[in-house]
Order: C-alpha cells, then sequence, then structure tokens
C-alpha cells in the first residue's frame, strides 16, 4: 500500500477506534417505563449488570462479539496494513480469517434490534435511541470498509501478476 493511502487508512482506522470506544461508554438507550421510570444503558454498563447478576455466559458472549472481536480486527488491520509484502500470504489468510469471524460481530446490532423491537411491542414502555449506538454502528461501518478496502489492494497487486 502506497504511503499516503496507509496514513489515511491508519487515520480512519484511529477514527474507527475512537468511535468504537464511544460507542461502549455513551448511552445507547434509555428506556422509559410507565411514563417515569428512567433507564439509560451502554454496552459498558449491560455487560457490567449481567456480569454483576451472574450471567457469566451471557455477558461472555456478549463481550466477545461486542467488544473482543471488533478490537482483534482493528488489530489486525492496524498489522496488515504496516507490514511488508514479504507477508503477503499470510495477510490474505488473516483477511479472511477475519472476514468470516467478522460477520458475527454484527450479532450485537442484531440483539440490540431485537431489544428494540421487543420493547417498542409494550405499551407500557418506550424506548429512545441515543448517541452511543450510532457511534458503535458508525464504528463497525467503517471497520468493514476499511476490511473491503485493505481485502481490495492486497487483491490488486497479486491478481496483475
Amino acid at each position: 500500500m502506497p504511503l499516503l493511502q496507509r496514513w489515511i487508512f491508519n487515520g480512519l482506522l484511529l477514527l474507527a477506534l475512537w468511535a468504537f470506544w464511544q460507542g461502549i461508554f455513551a448511552p445507547l438507550m434509555r428506556l422509559e417505563k410507565f411514563w417515569f421510570f428512567n433507564n439509560q444503558y451502554s454496552l459498558y454498563s449491560s455487560l457490567q449488570t449481567l456480569w454483576e447478576h451472574g450471567e457469566v455466559f451471557l455477558c461472555s458472549f456478549l463481550f466477545l462479539f461486542s467488544v473482543l472481536t471488533p478490537l482483534v480486527k482493528m488489530a489486525g488491520l492496524a498489522l496488515i496494513a504496516n507490514t511488508g509484502k514479504q507477508f503477503r500470504h499470510v495477510h490474505e489468510r488473516f483477511l479472511y480469517i477475519l472476514e468470516t469471524w467478522g460477520k458475527w460481530s454484527m450479532l450485537d446490532v442484531f440483539v440490540v434490534a431485537l431489544l428494540f423491537v421487543s420493547v417498542k411491542l409494550g405499551t407500557l414502555a418506550n424506548v429512545t435511541v441515543h448517541e452511543g449506538l450510532y457511534w458503535f454502528g458508525g464504528a463497525v461501518l467503517l471497520v468493514q470498509s476499511l476490511s473491503v478496502w485493505l481485502s481490495w489492494a492486497i487483491k490488486k497487486p497479486s491478481a496483475a501478476r
């Protein structure tokens, strides 16, 4: 990858990391029940609550796919973008693994969507989306776009041979 493209790629990757961090700690939603009970939830507070209530499996599952998988994917993309061409075969293999595993990182978005739908169906509860969901979703989309860009950049020179 040329130097300018690598700088742009790394800058966008840092932006994705920052947005991801915001998405973890910023409120994802506010749940209003019976018109006067309000609770705000972030990904961090949800994981913390699951852990405190002994839901270790669910907490671990959501942590694995919501926090750890995107972090590993971002670290892997940074490593691939900033190492030499002599590792091209390893890069292609690692990108394949990231693309396959990365599809599972969208599982948490599906879970949050199901939560919104189930709560919206109740007549006594209302859910309001907050900025954390947008930060988190934007980070996931940006990382996925960077993954496609890097995959294209790696496969393009090998196709020309």
